[in-house]
């Protein structure tokens, strides 16, 4: 059976039948002993961190599902697997929809996609400033 770079296997398909790229529960319970291992290696650390979260948690404003939702948005934006997968079952278990996850996403998606035109607006204006001083180019 093929894994993948988390270590996941891959499955033939979800119970709505679509191919399934990962398996996100068997990803999220298989970093369990990595992260009882990191724990224990630099336990300050972790309590700091397990501090940081709880705080982050925590409040009046956001409700957690939204937290949860911002939260599994950003670790689509980052690229962390893992992140996803425990992120997106605690949008779950704070009662997320799948309407709503697919709202979240969409933003992701936008987030992801603004700040590539930003940065390459300015990467034009860099080129542009650059031929300015008499750089060579073609075309």
């Amino acid at each position: 059976m093929r894994r993948t770079a988390g270590g996941a296997k891959l499955s033939a398909s979800d119970a709505r039948g679509n191919e399934m790229h990962e398996n996100w529960p068997e990803l999220a319970a298989g970093m369990t002993p990595a992260l009882k291992e990191l724990r224990a290696g630099v336990p300050e650390v972790m309590k700091g961190f397990s501090a940081i979260a709880r705080a982050a948690l925590d409040g009046a404003a956001l409700d957690a599902k939204t937290k949860e939702l911002i939260a599994l948005a950003i670790g689509v934006a980052v690229r962390c697997d893992a992140c996803i997968a425990f992120h997106a079952e605690s949008a779950l278990k704070r009662g997320a929809s799948r309407a709503e996850i697919m709202e979240a996403m969409g933003m992701t998606i936008y987030m992801g996609a603004g700040p590539s035109v930003m940065y390459a607006a300015q990467a034009i204006e860099a080129y542009d400033q650059f031929a300015a001083r008499g750089g060579s180019g073609r075309g």
